[in-house]
């Protein structure tokens, strides 16, 4: 028998589906001072800006799907192992430019924290695997220009 947070969790996930893609229903599960941290790349969300990430990652990849791995419920605290499929057929802007649509395949390894509060999310902590979708679409790490600009610590 699923508890109300996680019933409401899952209907965050549902709502974020590409299938779906109901980003005021995604924002309306959330309390009025509830936030949206995407934690690795530091960005929170709050208020009207709730959903700028679901519809981000929707135009990236309509199909976007979330395959929930491990879900576990203790209380009011919902945790859950995913990852985040897609196909790229959306532009994927960068620092140095736009990386136009790819047809890559996303598998993103990702962990979830989601706090409920009578029976709406009050945060929702994503943490994504970033350097595993960047190499999905193709980034790679540039070593050799951060060893070059690296310069020893003095004593």
């Amino acid at each position: 028998m699923a508890t109300d947070a996680e019933a409401v969790v899952r209907a965050a996930y549902h709502a974020a589906e590409g299938s779906v893609l109901d980003v005021q229903g995604f924002k309306d599960l959330f309390t009025e001072d509830g936030v949206f941290n995407n934690v690795v790349a530091g960005e929170s969300y709050r208020g009207e800006h709730l959903g700028d990430l679901v519809a981000y990652m929707g135009q990236l990849a309509p199909d976007i799907h979330r395959e929930l791995h491990r879900f576990h419920v203790m209380g009011n605290i919902v945790t859950v192992e995913l990852s985040i499929k897609g196909t790229v057929t959306g532009p994927f802007e960068t620092p140095a430019g736009v990386i136009q649509p790819t047809g890559a395949k996303l598998d993103i390894p990702t962990a979830d924290f989601w706090y409920v509060e009578d029976g709406k999310i009050k945060e929702f902590n994503c943490y994504v695997g970033v350097s595993v979708m960047l190499a999905q679409l193709g980034v790679r790490p540039d070593f050799a220009s951060a060893v070059k600009a690296s310069t020893p610590a003095s004593n």
